[in-house]
């Protein structure tokens, strides 16, 4: 079925989580920036997503549909008929696969045209999430990407993402990178100078986001640093462990667990803060990283596939190569310790951070969304690729 010009682009877009979850994260964010944006130029958009207690079956949230089918584990038994159920009706025009966790595989069971937009796989890191068999599931879904998806066009927002996918098996050609944006609105620079010993971590706490790690390393800040204090924002499974070896290292009193705050004080907390760490296994972009940037506040972070992208060694921030407490110390101390060093990384991290905008991303989107209900491959030919925002010092 060929879609008429003259009326709306009428999408599907799957996604696990939508802004409301308790689990939701940057994914979440960035699909509501995007298509929220979208929905104001006429696109309708449905998002199939999973319940949660005290979640609505139904919703709209910035233009956006919201269905919500299941819970977190039955939502993918019940997805295929619901997928089909909305093929069949002939109102669609596009699936769109927010991929951030597992694929949902909708190429084999609809012959509606597909669009990908990829942040990051788990892979491996996956054993570490849940449990064996799921964990086994999940790695095992991966490998039919390359042979599922193979006529697929792929969004994705960083170029270290894009290299993943390459070696995973899908064509560099049918892969665009699209950077995240930041709504500059409400993320605002505030004077570096002068700021106290405080640390902020914020996301989800899932066990891939190594925050035990960050802890481990907080014994050893404290120790040349004791008014040093680290701000941990953000709910997940990890957060009893974390807890618990924060009572461990007797870190009481240098640790606060915020839980979720409002984006409000969550910008606060930046504004104060002398520098953000990130050291997740594994990153598409980490739109945390860039809020912070806005913020003036540079970033410790691990030299990882995505962070590596949003991080500017030396330029915004400081990346830390191995996965240890001592050279991630060292690292936060440096910036602790160095005023002079640490102002000059925020002001240029703050000017960069002013080319990521949502609207320039949403565009490009849009532009995807169109090339890829036509079944055109790739939409990168016909409009100018977003640059990735690297930066030279």
């Amino acid at each position: 079925m060929t879609r008429r010009p003259d009326r709306p682009l009428r999408v599907l877009l799957l996604n696990e989580r939508c802004h409301a979850n308790p689990l939701a994260g940057g994914a979440e964010l960035h699909l509501f920036e995007v298509f929220g944006r979208l929905a104001e130029q006429g696109v309708e958009t449905e998002l199939l997503c999973c319940g949660f207690e005290g979640g609505a079956g139904t919703d709209e949230h910035r233009g956006v549909r919201i269905t919500r089918i299941g819970s977190r584990l039955s939502y993918y038994k019940q997805l295929v008929g619901e997928v089909r159920r909305r093929c069949r009706a002939g109102t669609l025009d596009l699936i769109v696969e927010d991929l951030n966790k597992i694929p949902f595989l909708t190429p084999l069971y609809t012959d509606i045209p597909v669009l990908v937009m990829h942040h990051h796989l788990h892979g491996l890191a996956a054993f570490g999430q849940v449990s064996l068999p799921l964990a086994l599931g999940s790695v095992l879904l991966e490998q039919t990407i390359p042979w599922v998806y193979r006529r697929v066009p792929f969004l994705t927002v960083s170029a270290s993402s894009k290299e993943d996918l390459v070696r995973r098996g899908i064509r560099e050609e049918h892969i665009d990178v699209v950077p995240n944006g930041i709504d500059q609105r409400i993320h605002r620079a505030a004077p570096s100078e002068g700021r106290p010993p405080e640390i902020v971590s914020l996301g989800r706490l899932e066990p891939y986001k190594r925050l035990d790690l960050l802890l481990r390393s907080l014994v050893r800040v404290v120790a040349v640093q004791p008014d040093a204090h680290l701000h941990i924002v953000g709910r997940g499974q990890d957060e009893a462990r974390l807890q618990r070896l924060t009572h461990r290292l007797r870190l009481q009193e240098h640790v606060t667990f915020h839980g979720f705050v409002t984006e409000e004080r969550k910008v606060t907390l930046l504004q104060q803060a002398a520098l953000l760490v990130q050291c997740s296994k594994k990153e598409g972009w980490g739109l945390t990283v860039t809020e912070a940037y806005a913020c003036g506040t540079p970033v410790v972070a691990s030299d990882v596939p995505g962070l590596s992208d949003s991080v500017q060694d030396g330029f915004t921030g400081l990346l830390v190569r191995k996965a240890k407490p001592e050279p991630l110390a060292t690292a936060i101390l440096r910036l602790l310790l160095d005023e002079p060093l640490r102002v000059r990384l925020a002001r240029r991290a703050e000017i960069w951070s002013r080319g990521l905008r949502w609207d320039d991303a949403a565009q490009h989107v849009h532009g995807a969304l169109l090339c890829a209900a036509r079944g055109e491959l790739p939409w990168r030919h016909r409009q100018p690729a977003l640059a990735t925002h690297r930066l030279a010092p």
